[in-house]
């Protein structure tokens, strides 16, 4: 990463000399936004979708969108690479004011970051992860990809204190998504994913599995799934873009299905890494 540069508000620099004021009203508030975008053997993965949920988080804190869509690839050519797999980290911040207040500042430009790193294969892809089932603690505008995670780390590392790759969130008795994920189950022979709301982030990879599940002729349907329904279902499955699809095979220390990943996850891998590949 050291030798790597970064882009800082126009400019690309050596990550070590890269500096924001601690007045910037993401340290000091968590005010912003960010995407996380995969690329491809150099080449962006489903980069207007990324860039259309941008402009969602953007709009939703009263931010303006500082580029056009044109002018965002300009600026993420450079930190990509020809034949390899990264992913674009975009933060967008409020920007720095000249006092700490909690009212929006006037006149002030948002603090504009990115860097790119390397996207490893994840060990756990072919043989599945342990997951928990927690209580959703978590703010009510999750569908808003803020920079104001804390909840969300808190929940992933509770997580991985009972020995689990990933938390899943319970509210209400319903699964909302993973600490860092959406979730996908097969119940009855459908896969079934909770239905977009406020409380849940439309993850880029999750709206990919419901079009391939779709042309691949996979029963799907996005649907409230109840913490009964998500102990007894055939296959668990978390999505998101760094870790894609990956499958759930022991919830709460009990085996899902026989314990491995399934027959409809073996499918919807396969024609999703041959969806990756075509795009």
């Amino acid at each position: 990463m050291a030798n790597k540069p970064v882009y800082l508000n126009g400019r690309y620099l050596p990550i070590e000399d890269a500096h924001i004021s601690v007045l910037d009203r993401g340290f000091l508030f968590g005010d912003g936004v960010y995407e996380v975008i995969p690329a491809y053997r150099g080449r962006l993965f489903e980069f207007e979708a990324h860039m259309a949920r941008l402009d969602n988080s953007l709009a939703c804190i009263h931010i303006g969108n500082p580029h056009s869509l044109e002018e965002w690839r300009g600026i993420f050519a450079p930190l990509l690479e020809d034949g390899t797999d990264q992913y674009i980290y975009l933060q967008i911040t409020r920007g720095a004011a000249p006092k700490r207040d909690h009212l929006f500042p006037e006149h002030v430009a948002p603090t504009v970051f990115a860097l790119s790193a390397a996207i490893p294969p994840y060990p756990a892809r072919g043989t599945g992860i342990k997951a928990v089932c927690l209580e959703d603690s978590r703010w009510e505008h999750c569908h808003i990809k803020a920079i104001t995670l804390l909840a969300n780390v808190l929940l992933r590392q509770e997580a991985s204190e009972y020995g689990g790759a990933e938390a899943i969130l319970i509210k209400n008795g319903f699964v909302t998504e993973g600490s860092s994920s959406n979730v996908f189950a097969v119940i009855d022979g459908v896969l079934l994913t909770p239905p977009l709301s406020d409380g849940i982030l439309s993850g880029i990879t999750r709206q990919v599995i419901l079009k391939i599940a779709e042309t691949g002729h996979i029963p799907c349907r996005e649907q409230a799934i109840s913490i009964e329904d998500l102990k007894r279902a055939d296959e668990v499955w978390i999505a998101s873009s760094i870790r894609e699809i990956v499958a759930v095979v022991e919830l709460d220390d009990l085996p899902v299905g026989d314990g491995k990943p399934g027959p409809v996850w073996q499918s919807m891998n396969r024609l999703f890494q041959a969806y990756k590949q075509s795009s």
